[in-house]
């Protein structure tokens, strides 16, 4: 079984937590390095070879768990957005909600 690992990103210096859930992911798509990048910093990294202009990225607050955490567009106000570790686990409910109809 997979368990949260605590790892430090190489950009910032700062500690994140890669997830049990991310370690599966990894695992099922074949990838065996653990990622070098906290989530922040990834995404401002696919930003930059994507071209795209660092203001296009947001900084809010998760409106589960309250964490501050980057997002690559403009929230409108109109809905709610959550870090990627809210995001996936509400992901992973609708998945089972909707297998279990």
């Amino acid at each position: 079984m997979f368990e949260h690992k605590t790892l430090n990103c190489r950009d910032c210096q700062k500690d994140f937590i890669f997830t049990a859930g991310e370690q599966e992911f990894f695992a099922t798509k074949g990838l065996s390095n653990t990622p070098k990048r906290c989530p922040n910093c990834r995404l401002m990294s696919r930003v930059h070879r994507s071209g795209k202009a660092a203001d296009t990225v947001s900084q809010v607050t998760c409106a589960d768990c309250n964490a501050v955490t980057l997002v690559p567009f403009r929230p409108k106000g109109t809905k709610p957005v959550y870090c990627n570790a809210c995001m996936k686990a509400k992901q992973l409910d609708e998945a089972k909600e909707l297998a279990s109809i």
